[in-house]
């Protein structure tokens, strides 16, 4: 396959495993690099800024092909170093980094000073006009099915994709709600020239997960994801399990706006050691899309790519080539 974002990223096939906490370590970014996509390491999941430059170093050593860092920008009481994660990334000889959250503009200059290539995730078309214009060179465009966070305006790529395509003439990837080739053929004929994937990684034989978590994705269906933090104008999409139902129960009382009722329930460290590690896929809050309800198997990250790459060849040359005859 070619396209812009093969040319522009050096990969193969135009697939990105995007960013994901807990879930975007070396071993599974290696094994999306090595089978044709674009890996990613996401940069938070690591305790440091050293221990970043350590993982990046352990890809490097699992994958000769290119990869990338996640960055997530987030407002927090005490935020992270990000500078000096920048900073690591940069020296490391990274040359792909995805950010997400927050408008990276205070960083553009270190990354297109050091030659690196900025793909930035957007849940609007006014986010995606913004990244364009502060010189990001690619726009991942975050539909409302999307695991995390899918925005405030609630709005599917069906829409976004071609909404953003009209305005935008850099290379648009799309994210949220994919996990097959053929709708990766419909991102195409939407206007992307790629798409990421984020839960349909989580169930593959690589993935540093707990194998509970990936057969309940298998087991799930389109319905088993649930929008928390809506009161707090910073939604979220999980996994429907115990504790998500507990949120929505508290964010369900009237006047309810105080995010520290909350906080013991979704805290990140109680999901990483009980889901993540553990395997208790009700002991706390996990990030999945609605494409749990298209996922139904556990393979290697090198057979998921082959068979996307056919399935979209298939929508292409059969569905869509004898329907339009």
């Amino acid at each position: 396959m070619k396209t812009r974002i093969t040319e522009l990223l050096g990969v193969d096939y135009p697939i990105i495993q995007g960013g994901m906490m807990w879930v975007g370590t070396a071993d599974l970014a290696a094994a999306v690099s090595n089978a044709g996509g674009l890996g990613i390491i996401t940069a938070l999941t690591q305790p440091s800024p050293e221990g970043l430059v350590q993982e990046i170093d352990r890809c490097r050593e699992l994958t000769g092909k290119p990869f990338g860092v996640n960055l997530t920008i987030l407002p927090a009481i005490k935020p992270p170093p990000y500078e000096e994660y920048i900073r690591a990334i940069i020296e490391s000889g990274v040359k792909i980094v995805e950010t997400a959250g927050r408008n990276p503009q205070p960083f553009m200059s270190a990354f297109k000073s050091a030659g690196v290539k900025v793909i930035h995730k957007c849940t609007s078309v006014r986010h995606a006009l913004k990244a364009e214009e502060i010189g990001c060179d690619v726009v991942s465009v975050d539909g409302f099915e999307c695991a995390g966070h899918p925005g405030e305006d609630d709005v599917t790529n069906l829409v976004l994709i071609p909404a953003v395509a009209a305005r935008v003439g850099i290379p648009i990837v799309a994210s949220g709600g994919i996990a097959n080739g053929y709708q990766m053929a419909a991102a195409f004929a939407l206007g992307a020239e790629g798409i990421n994937m984020g839960t349909r990684f989580v169930a593959t034989r690589e993935a540093p997960v707990h194998i509970n978590v990936k057969q309940a994705i298998v087991d799930a269906d389109e319905r088993q994801t649930a929008l928390i933090f809506r009161t707090l104008n910073n939604t979220a999409r999980v996994f429907r399990n115990t504790v998500a139902g507990e949120v929505l129960a508290i964010e369900a009382r009237p006047g309810q706006t105080d995010f520290s009722v909350i906080q013991p329930l979704v805290a990140g460290s109680r999901g990483r050691q009980a889901v993540m590690v553990e395997g208790d896929v009700d002991g706390g809050i996990w990030a999945a899309g609605m494409v749990i309800g298209l996922i139904n198997d556990i393979p290697t990250c090198e057979v998921l790519l082959q068979r996307i790459v056919a399935e979209a060849r298939e929508a292409a040359e059969q569905r869509v080539g004898l329907l339009l005859g």
